[in-house]
Formats: structure tokens, sequence, C-alpha cells
């Protein structure tokens, strides 16, 4: 019965190992995007940050959005403040008398008490449905962007005519072991993110470094049909607008369009995001994606049940040990390129280290995303 458990897992080893080196390949030959330098800023932005109880971090990143050196003019600012409790809509009202395309809204004025599950994709809605640029750009309330997030952005825009555009995102490191470990985690995403886009592929992306056309919003009925599910604003809708606009999706490949993030600051809060993250694995059309999820689900939960049983049998954790440095090895083919982008190629050091947790951790948030339910932002979400 152990061999049978040794083949298995081998097998489904090689078919992820083969997967990942695909997308090495794909990453591989994604090209930089450069701004021409004749461009002349043209596009009419409306960026949307939903708030909750961000008090600590939300003036830091509404300046590093209000001070870039996009005309004014072509852009707004809607921060739609979601039942926040703290000092966020003081902080905000404050920066309006030095901001005047900084615009503030209340999502209790819109829900009139009424209990949802998808806060976030209501604020969404209600701020675009309120705003007035072509294009709708979102982030959230605890990053920073780029001095030229906008005006690499436009620039893509007037170069490729997409309808939809996703954009890297990153985490910042304080060097500590929880910080490295989201980092690593983080970074195998994103390379995967750019990878499948390089491929002609849209599988994934980020709600914190994310812009589409506000009429195609419309077209594709906004958030309808995925309202109920209280993640997915950014996957989920990039999935609707793929359907109705195949090879109309563009990636924004440029260092000086990456946004940044402060990791968790704690396991249980970095577990309920992963949690979150996981819970719409099922609930794509596009079944291909499920199934490579599955597999990467599968070849994680059968690494962990031969790590478990090893002391049992002969030679168990050699065996175990050789299948891990293989994945490794694999994995790394594609996580250092990708690190290199991000410039983050010393946490690599600690990759091998970081072998058992992350296998622990996928498990476990995998099967919670599936069957569980996790708390975000205060809320017990289903």
């Amino acid at each position: 019965m152990y061999w049978i458990a040794i083949l298995f897992t081998a097998v489904i080893l090689s078919v992820y190992c083969l997967l990942i080196l695909i997308y090495r390949q794909w990453f591989l030959r994604l090209p930089l995007f450069s701004k021409p330098a004749a461009t002349i800023p043209q596009t009419r932005f409306s960026v949307i940050i939903p708030a909750r109880n961000e008090e600590v971090s939300i003036e830091r990143c509404l300046r590093t959005v209000l001070e870039q050196p996009y005309p004014s003019d072509l852009f707004e600012v809607i921060l739609i403040n979601d039942h926040s409790t703290d000092q966020t809509e003081n902080i905000i009202r404050n920066l309006q008398q030095s901001f005047s395309n900084l615009r503030l809204l209340n999502l209790t004025d819109h829900l009139q008490g009424n209990t949802i599950n998808a806060y976030k994709k209501k604020a969404i809605e209600i701020a675009i449905s309120q705003s007035k640029g072509s294009w709708i750009v979102t982030t959230d309330a605890d990053c920073m962007v780029s001095a030229q997030w906008l005006t690499v952005l436009d620039a893509y825009i007037q170069k490729e005519h997409p309808v939809f555009v996703a954009a890297p995102v990153m985490f910042t490191n304080d060097h500590s072991f929880l910080s490295v470990f989201q980092l690593l985690d983080f970074i195998s995403l994103q390379g995967i993110t750019a990878a499948a886009v390089s491929a002609g592929y849209h599988t994934m992306c980020n709600g914190a470094n994310l812009a589409y056309r506000k009429d195609v919003f419309d077209e594709v009925e906004q958030f309808n049909g995925i309202d109920q599910i209280a993640s997915g604003d950014d996957m989920l809708l990039m999935h609707k607008i793929k359907e109705k606009y195949p090879g109309r999706l563009g990636y924004l490949f440029c260092r000086e369009s990456i946004v940044t993030t402060a990791p968790m600051p704690d396991w249980n809060s970095f577990l309920n995001q992963r949690i979150r993250w996981a819970s719409k694995a099922d609930k794509y059309r596009d079944r291909s994606i499920f199934w490579t999820l599955a597999l990467v689900y599968a070849v994680n939960f059968f690494l962990l049940l031969l790590l478990l049983i090893s002391p049992f049998f002969t030679n168990g954790f050699s065996n175990w040990l050789i299948l891990i440095v293989v994945k490794m090895l694999i994995e790394l083919s594609l996580m250092i390129p990708v690190a290199r982008f991000y410039q983050h190629e010393k946490a690599l050091r600690w990759f091998l280290l970081m072998q058992p947790f992350h296998i622990l951790y996928t498990v476990i948030a995998g099967w919670l995303g599936k069957f569980g339910t996790y708390q975000w932002k205060g809320r017990t979400v289903k």
C-alpha cells in the first residue's frame, strides 16, 4: 500500500512539474512593457478604493495615488468607506481639503441596513455607478502604488487597446519568517499569473492592481451572477469579461506598474486571507482552472500524507525527501526569474526551509476554502 502511495504521488508530481516547466517557458517569453517616450496622457481614470478600518495605512496609500504626476484633471480617486469604526473617514475628509479629485462615499448610505455577503463587490459597484472616468482602476486601502502607476497604464492602454488590464502586485518584506513565507508564496502566484497571460490565457489576477473599461463592466452586467460570493471581485469578474471579449485582456508587465502591500501580520490573518482566496476555486466556468488547482492540492496532500506515514516504513523519509527535492528544483526554475523581476532574489535562500510549511498550509487552506468559514475585516464569511 505504501508503494502504491509513492507511485501515485510520483505520477501526479510529474504532471505538476511538467506544468511548472511550461509556466516557466511562458514567463520567460513575456516581454517587458516600456512606455513610448512621446506618449501624451489621455485616459480618464476613476481609481476606486474600498476601505474598512484602515486608519493605519489609508493616508499613505492615498498619497501615493494622488501625488503622482499624472494630470489631476484626468483622474479621480473614489474612497468608499465600508462601515469603518475607526478614524478612516476623518482621515479622508482631511485629505479632501488638499486634493479636489478625492471623493468619499459611505456604503452605509446605500445598503439601508441590509446585510449582504459580498460587501467589497457592492462597494465597487456603487463607486463605479458614480464614477466619471472611462476606465476603472482598483487597488486596496493598504497598498502603495508607484509614481508612474497611471502613466504607464495609460501608455499601455493607448498602445494595446485592451478592455481589461491585470498588473503585478507584490508583498513588502520585513524579513520575519512569516513575511518571507508569504513573499515566496506570492512570488509563485504572480509568476503563474504572468506566465498564463504570455500564453494567451488569463487565469489569475489581483484586485489590488486591476483596470477595466467602465462600459465593459456594464456590458457584462457588473457582478451579477457572482455577487453572492464574498471573494472574486477580481478573478471572477475577469472571467466574465474574458468570455465576452476573448483576446482583449492584457497584462502590464512593467516594474513601474508594481503595486506593493504589507503581508498579513500574523498566522491567523494570513490563513484567513488564503482561505478567502481558495473559497472561489470551484466557482470558475473555465474548468481547466479548477483541475489545475485540484492538481496542486493533490500533490501537496499526498506529499503531506507521505511525510506523516514515513516513520513507519524503511527509507520512508528518504523517499519523501527525494520527491520534495524534485518538486523544489522544478519550482525554483520558475521562481528565480520571477523573483528577479520583483528584485527579491535573496528571499529564495529560504525556499527549501519553507517547503513543509507551504505543503501544510496549502492543504489546510484548500480544505477550509471549500468546507469552512473564515474571518475577514471583522466579519465571518461562509
